[in-house]
């Protein structure tokens, strides 16, 4: 049974943001979002380092007071209600603190007992959680000993002990393998399915394309895109012609490129156009860069990713999209 708490709700929706703002001295970290996150949906929270997802995330989870604004989850203030919201919520944070000396098991009897969860329910809910993220084998060994996804996978076992009614999980892949990312991906669908609301921060694309219902692309602190993945892939429009050559051919090859559509925000070492007309004419601009003289080095048609969204929207590509482990 969900633990709801006593104090009376008043929003639906589980994540309400209006005009969230935290400042670190000069620095505007959240710099005035609104967030609405509506109940039984995947929320993804898409953003390089140091964009701001997870100062608004702690904010969101009681461990930051805003500088102004107001939000509300699982329908309690976060200042005013405070521990309304944490009794209701499941944080499995990126640098989470593991005792390495405990026990899987030590750990999640720990949990239980801050939650208050009672004593003869106690085991077979950690016992369960165990099996679910595939850890029951590891149980009894020290956490010391458990590998990156282990570790990642009994944070999220412990964030679950109390059933809460909202997860937020903070860049929960970072540093793993695919297939322990394949692993999460599943386990967070499968919660997602029972009825549990999600906020997911990623900084990868591939992730917030294949979890996440709706996204925010947050940058400098502010939301400069939201909606389905699919949606704003659409509103991207041509695909983008994207070609490597030397650097001193780089202006004569924006010029040419120039003529079949506009030019896009690309990594260094790579130009890139939207291309009217798409493959079709792939054929057309190679010739105009042979008649130019220019040596292509690498060419390549992409359709329109997040990625194209999140250049469009900021003028530049998301940090760390491309060395991203792929997760099949």
């Amino acid at each position: 049974m969900r633990c709801i708490g006593k104090t009376e709700r008043v929003n639906n929706a589980p994540i309400v943001a209006e005009q969230l703002v935290r400042h670190f001295g000069e620095v505007k970290a959240v710099d005035g979002i609104n967030l609405t996150v509506n109940q039984g949906e995947i929320f993804g929270f898409l953003g390089p380092n140091g964009a701001g997802k997870s100062t608004a995330v702690r904010m969101l989870t009681t461990l930051l007071r805003p500088t102004s604004g107001t939000a509300r989850v699982a329908g309690f203030d976060v200042v005013k209600q405070a521990d309304d919201v944490r009794r209701n919520i499941g944080v499995a944070l990126q640098d989470a603190a593991i005792d390495p000396l405990m026990t899987g098991f030590e750990l999640l009897e720990l949990q239980a007992v801050l939650y208050g969860i009672p004593a003869n329910k106690m085991k077979q809910r950690a016992d369960d959680l165990l099996e679910r993220v595939g850890l029951t084998a590891a149980a009894d060994r020290r956490v010391g000993t458990y590998s990156g996804g282990m570790r990642r996978r009994l944070d999220l076992a412990l964030s679950l002990i109390h059933q809460p009614v909202v997860l937020f999980l903070d860049e929960p892949t970072t540093g793993l393998d695919p297939m322990s990312r394949l692993t999460l991906w599943e386990e967070v669908r499968r919660l997602n399915r029972e009825g549990t609301t999600v906020m997911l921060t990623t900084q990868y694309l591939e992730e917030a394309d294949q979890l996440a219902d709706r996204i925010a692309i947050i940058d400098h602190g502010r939301i400069v895109r939201e909606g389905k993945p699919a949606d704003l892939k659409r509103t991207v429009g041509d695909p983008t012609l994207l070609i490597n050559v030397s650097r001193a051919q780089t202006d004569s090859a924006k010029t040419v490129l120039a003529r079949f559509g506009e030019l896009r925000p690309t990594a260094e070492g790579t130009l890139g156009v939207g291309l009217k007309g798409g493959a079709e004419r792939v054929a057309e601009v190679v010739r105009a860069l042979d008649e130019a003289k220019i040596v292509v080095e690498h060419l390549e048609l992409s359709q329109p990713s997040l990625d194209d969204v999140f250049a469009e929207a900021t003028g530049h590509r998301l940090e760390g999209a491309e060395n991203a482990p792929q997760a099949g």
